[in-house]
């Protein structure tokens, strides 16, 4: 068997298809490879009990403990059975729950005294954690012959405890690793010599016996080092690949031109730029003067003016002769954008005389009907959506083909093959991570040659994930607020524990209106009909447990805001089934102030602007993730008002979720919850599904913990790659890239 086939071997092979099914299904593993890069989690002593009282919630979890007690208990009326088996670890207390006929065997097995190693998810049942109906294996088993296979399996030694899933436990895991573990001598070394041998790195066989059966915990240290560098230095490798093509590309240059549009906006603008918006967009002009693509992410705090900088680039192009197109990912954040940017050119274009009338047809609805720019340079500013109407549609179509049209807004409609450019110069892509790597590169791909392209993201991104997951491109930060943007008070509202806070985060709403203010009131969830069914499972479930009531509905926050605390004001709602003229109609009427509140789901998370709400409470706020209460607060606090961010939650205050809640009130600063919520969640929630390839190559690196280790890694790789761009002299490196990326992540990091 050559080296790379013994770890493309399927499991199926060498532990049979009932485990090898069930590791594909649950695991994601379906080679020796996967399997030998299934790397455990932590490891536990041979005696050593673990620390119960650190359990996490909701998650799948081995302990190694010893039974306190057990009792059986019965209910209704003697016809049901319940066995409740306590462990212990000499500080902490855990309980087990079995029911009905699972009771007997462990009845018999559970004894006081007896130590066992148990499976299953943590849950709280009256305030108490517990595991319900955990496997478990006995570590001290009455048979003699059971009892000394399990000490040779785990005593003396460090036991691994893998990731697992509810149909295979760890233990089990362990005992697939050791099949295929002789297949790790075969490993194919991604390291240079040079590299390996100056770093001092354990060679990548060691390192894989190591880490699976470590007899120290310094094999466990130097198993750890060896294979976090693997990872970073692959990706990085690639990462660096991918920029170096990226500078063998042709590209159109955008320069400045004097005297052009992007001169007379700047001339009117009724501020003053930020000293961030200046910089950036001197990277960003600088990107546009040369003759290779400008691959650059714009990261930048809510509010901090990202949309102004994307605008001056854009007409930037326009006055260059080239089109510029911005990418959003919802109709409403298009239509939005597509106000925002007339509104910023509407002063100039008035004070300028650069409006001329566009033809009278049902083309006006594309942009506004007018153009921006005299017979000689004129541009229309254009809408494309895929709600718009046939004539309509066919105008804007019309005006990106002819190039009457220098800039367009608009959604995945802009990616159809029917689109067509006279001369795309620039893509902006906003919020990248809502798309996949397909649509960016289709949008990309309709320039005569491949056009600039900017990426924003208002979400803050830590360093070490911008160079792990966004590696292809060069980073800009905005991180600093335009003048007169106000302070944003956020508050934890605990309506369980205390509903009189509610009521009173109604009196404050009510106060805001009353001082000529708008607010914001966000659900998770709709609550139309097409959810009653699964409304209806939800209900009964939270019948036989509270904490499982379904997430709080828009509809029905609106219904009930109506009728009650907030009767008599003007209240409507937004959320993404509606049809796209009502969202609008909606938006416009927000936005002029006829409405006072506007009860909505997350689909003004991001690029909403109404400088007028000052208001927003958060319902359910614990159901949100720490970056989307962090756009979602963003929405207030524009204009010159304070802005108020009220986050309502019935969990329990010594929750995580509560904690996740009083971090987001405690700091308005990204950067920093950012780091929290990559601590707090998944990595790969974080990562995102578009960078799904980066997210399942990364099974032993922490983007957030070795930001050392990326960066020396990303040093090196650049190196590497310049010396030798296609990898002829490394080998190895070449055929363990080829191995790493699966189609997902070709697909990332060929198309960027």
């Amino acid at each position: 068997m050559d080296r790379v086939s013994s770890f493309d071997e399927p499991l199926k092979k060498l532990l049979g298809g009932a485990t090898a099914k069930v590791m594909a299904e649950h695991l994601d593993l379906h080679t020796v490879g996967d399997l030998l890069h299934h790397y455990p989690r932590r490891y536990e002593e041979r005696g050593k009990l673990t620390a119960l009282a650190d359990l996490p919630l909701d998650e799948h979890v081995t302990v190694l403990a010893q039974v306190a007690d057990a009792r059986i208990l019965m209910f209704n009326n003697g016809r049901g059975k319940r066995l409740e088996v306590t462990l212990t670890d000499g500080s902490g207390r855990l309980q087990l729950v079995f029911f009905g006929h699972g009771v007997h065997k462990p009845h018999k097995e559970l004894l006081p005294g007896r130590q066992a190693m148990f499976a299953g998810k943590v849950s709280v049942f009256n305030r108490k954690m517990q595991l319900a109906h955990p496997t478990y294996q006995l570590l001290d088993a009455s048979d003699a012959d059971e009892a000394t296979e399990a000490v040779d399996a785990f005593a003396g030694r460090l036991l691994p405890i893998y990731p697992a899933c509810k149909q295979l436990d760890s233990w089990r895991i362990a005992k697939a690793v050791d099949a295929v573990l002789p297949s790790a001598r075969d490993a194919v070394d991604p390291l240079p010599a040079s590299l390996r041998e100056g770093r001092g790195f354990t060679p990548l066989p060691e390192a894989l016996l190591k880490v699976h059966r470590p007899q120290t915990k310094a094999d466990v240290e130097d198993a750890r080092a060896r294979l976090k560098w693997d990872e970073a230095f692959v990706l990085q490798v690639a990462l660096a690949r991918r920029r170096y093509a990226d500078t063998q590309l042709p590209a159109a240059a955008r320069r400045p031109v004097a005297d052009g549009l992007l001169d007379a906006f700047d001339a009117k603008l009724p501020f003053t730029l930020t000293e961030g918006q200046e910089k950036v967009s001197k990277e960003i002009f600088d990107d546009l003067a040369t003759e290779h693509p400008m691959h650059r992410l714009l990261q930048g705090e809510v509010g901090s003016g990202k949309t102004m900088v994307a605008l001056r680039a854009m007409l930037t192009v326009v006055d260059a002769g080239g089109q510029a197109a911005m990418l959003a990912p919802t109709e409403v954040l298009a239509q939005q954008h597509h106000r925002s940017i007339t509104e910023m050119m509407g002063e100039l274009a008035d004070n300028w005389g650069l409006w001329r009338e566009a033809p009278l047809d049902e083309g006006r609805r594309s942009g506004d009907g007018r153009a921006l720019g005299g017979s000689d340079r004129g541009t229309k500013v254009v809408l494309l959506t895929g709600s718009m109407g046939m004539a309509a549609r066919r105008q804007a179509l019309l005006d990106l083909v002819t190039g009457e049209a220098g800039i367009v807004i608009g959604t995945h409609a802009l990616i159809e093959d029917k689109v067509q450019f006279h001369d795309l110069g620039l893509v902006v892509v906003d919020e990248q991570h809502r798309f996949g790597v397909e649509q960016r590169d289709a949008l990309r791909s309709k320039g005569k040659q491949p056009p600039h392209l900017l990426v924003m993201t208002a979400t803050p991104i830590p360093r070490t994930v911008a160079m792990t997951v966004f590696g292809d491109l060069e980073t800009s930060v905005l991180d600093q607020l335009p003048a007169g943007r106000s302070p944003i008070a956020s508050h934890v509202v605990p309506a369980k524990d205390k509903p009189h806070f509610l009521s009173r985060a109604w009196e404050r709403v009510r106060e805001e209106v009353g001082n000529g203010h708008q607010a914001y009131v966000v659900c998770p969830r709709i609550g139309d009909d097409a959810e009653e069914e699964k409304g209806k499972a939800k209900k009964k479930a939270a019948e036989e447990d509270p904490d499982k009531r379904p997430p709080l509905a828009v509809l029905e926050i609106a219904d009930e805001l109506r009728k009650g605390a907030l009767a008599g004001l003007t209240v409507e709602v937004l959320h993404g089934r509606m049809h796209p003229d009502e969202k609008d109609g909606v938006m416009r009427r927000f936005a002029a102030g006829d409405v006072d509140v506007l009860v909505a789901t997350t689909v003004i998370e991001v690029g909403v602007n109404v400088p007028n709400a000052t208001a927003m409470v958060i319902m359910d706020a614990d159901r949100f993730g720490v970056s989307q209460l962090h756009q979602l607060r963003g929405r207030v606090g524009r204009g010159s008002a304070p802005g108020l961010c009220l986050l309502v939650s019935e969990a329990h205050e010594a929750s995580p979720a509560r904690a996740r809640l009083s971090a987001v009130a405690a700091t308005l600063d990204g950067f920093e919850l950012s780091r929290i919520d990559l601590e707090q969640r998944r990595e790969g929630d974080v990562l995102g599904q578009a960078q799904s390839g980066v997210r399942s190559s990364l099974r032993m690196l922490t983007v957030i913990d070795d930001e050392e280790v990326i960066a020396a890694a990303r040093e090196e790789a650049v190196a590497v790659v310049a010396a030798d761009p296609e990898l002829e002299h490394l080998p190895e490196l070449r055929t363990v890239l080829a191995a790493l990326l699966d189609k997902d992540r070709e697909e990332y990091l060929d198309k960027g």
